[in-house]
C-alpha cells in the first residue's frame, strides 16, 4: 500500500518563527491513524508548542516503543532524529541518549499499553532518576493494533467492544509520576487544544523529568448501539462477498470547559468519562495536595487535567551524577582516559 506525500514547497506567505520555520517545517509524514484519532491531535499540540517555542526541530530527538501512540512520532518533527525501540523500552534508551548527549531535548512518546503494561518498571525507574525529559502517554485504555483488548489504564467496569467488563483495578500513571519525583506532572485532553499546547510547551522549558497523561479516546472502537458506523449495522445493510473488518470513520471528540468545570465524554460502552479541569486557585508546587486532589476526584469518578504539579528547582540525571557539561558523545580521548597518574590517584582513593 503506498500513501500521498506532502509536498515540499510551502507557501511564500505563511507566518515564520524567530528561527525562521513555518509551522509546516515542523510536521511529519502523512498519518496513516484511524481518522479522528486523538493521537493526531496531540501530533498538532507538539507541532504547535515546538514552533512557537521556536525550537529548531534538528536539537530534537523524539523516542518511542510500540502500539498506536509510538507511530505518532513519524508524523512530526520530520528533521529530527527518531529512534524506535521495542515495546515497554523507550525510557531506558532515552536515558541512555540523554547521557551521551545533554544538548539535545528529548522526547517520549508513549501509549497507556507501551508504559503501564510492559514498560511499567522502565517508567518507574526514568522517573525517579529526574532525566531531563518531556514523556508523553497518549492513553486510550485499549490495545488499538490489536482490536481493543483493555490495556492496565482501563477503568474497572469499563465494557470492551466485544461486551466484556473489565474486573482489574487501573494502573494510574500521573499518581505514580506524583509519587516517584516527577517534578512536572499534568494530564491533558486530546480534544483540548487550548489546555494541551500551553502544558507540552511548559513541559519543554521545565528542564527536569516532566511527564504529560494525555487522554485520547479511541475511534476505532466506537461501535455503540444506534451507530450508523458500528460493525453490527454496516453489515445487516450490506450484502458483502466477502466478511472483511472495516474502522468506521468518526470525529474525533473535543471539548474546553471553564476551570473547575467538568467536561462529560460518552463512551462507546454506554458510560461517560468526566475530565474536570483544575481550578485557577490550585497550588501546583504542592506535591502532596497535588496526591491528594487526584484521589479526591478519581473517588467521584472524574480524571483532573492540567498542570498537577512543578517543582521550580528541579535537577535532572546529569546533575544528580556530576556529570560533564561537555556531552560524553563529544569527549575525545585524551579527556576520557586521563592517563596512568590519574588512575593510580582514583585508586588510591578508593582503598
Amino acid at each position: 500500500m503506498t500513501y500521498l506525500t506532502k509536498p515540499k514547497l510551502h507557501h511564500p506567505t505563511l507566518e515564520r518563527n524567530k528561527v525562521g520555520h513555518t509551522r509546516r517545517d515542523y510536521e511529519g509524514k502523512i498519518s496513516t491513524l484511524c481518522a479522528g484519532c486523538g493521537h493526531d491531535s496531540i501530533s498538532a499540540a507538539i507541532i504547535q508548542a515546538c514552533w512557537e517555542l521556536d525550537i529548531e526541530p534538528h536539537r530534537v530527538a523524539k523516542l518511542s516503543g510500540i502500539g498506536c501512540s509510538s507511530k505518532t512520532p513519524d508524523y512530526f518533527l520530520g528533521a529530527s532524529h527518531g529512534f524506535n525501540t521495542v515495546h515497554g523500552r523507550m525510557p531506558s534508551v532515552l536515558t541512555g541518549a540523554n547521557l551521551a548527549n545533554r544538548d539535545l531535548l528529548y522526547l517520549g512518546v508513549s501509549g497507556d499499553g507501551d508504559s503501564a503494561s510492559i514498560g511499567l518498571g522502565q517508567f518507574a525507574h526514568v522517573m525517579r532518576r529526574g532525566v531531563n525529559m518531556v514523556y508523553i502517554v497518549e492513553n486510550n485504555g485499549v490495545y488499538g493494533l490489536t482490536k481493543g483488548q483493555f490495556s492496565a489504564t482501563a477503568d474497572r467496569g469499563s465494557k470492551s467492544k466485544k461486551g466484556q467488563f473489565n474486573a482489574d483495578a487501573p494502573v494510574d500513571l500521573v499518581g505514580m509520576a506524583l509519587q516517584l519525583g516527577a517534578t512536572y506532572v499534568a494530564r491533558g485532553f486530546s480534544g483540548d487544544k487550548a489546555q494541551l499546547v500551553p502544558l507540552i510547551e511548559g513541559a519543554i522549558r521545565h528542564g527536569g523529568a516532566a511527564f504529560i497523561d494525555v487522554i485520547s479516546p479511541c475511534v476505532a472502537f466506537n461501535n455503540h448501539e444506534g451507530s450508523t458506523k458500528s460493525y453490527d449495522h454496516v453489515r445487516e445493510h450490506n450484502e458483502a462477498l466477502n466478511r472483511i473488518d472495516f474502522i468506521a470513520l468518526a470525529d474525533a471528540p473535543s471539548g474546553a470547559p471553564e476551570p473547575g468545570g467538568v467536561l462529560e465524554l460518552p463512551q462507546p460502552d454506554g458510560s461517560v468519562m468526566r475530565l474536570r479541569k483544575l481550578r485557577d486557585d490550585h497550588d501546583p508546587t504542592d506535591r502532596v495536595s497535588a496526591m491528594n486532589l487526584l484521589a479526591a476526584h478519581q473517588a467521584r469518578g472524574e480524571l483532573v487535567t492540567g498542570l498537577l504539579y512543578i517543582d521550580p528547582e528541579a535537577g535532572d540525571l546529569h546533575q544528580a551524577m556530576n556529570t560533564s557539561a561537555k556531552p560524553l558523545n563529544a569527549l575525545r580521548e585524551a579527556e576520557l582516559c586521563p592517563g596512568a597518574a590519574a588512575l593510580a590517584k582514583i585508586n588510591a582513593a578508593l582503598r
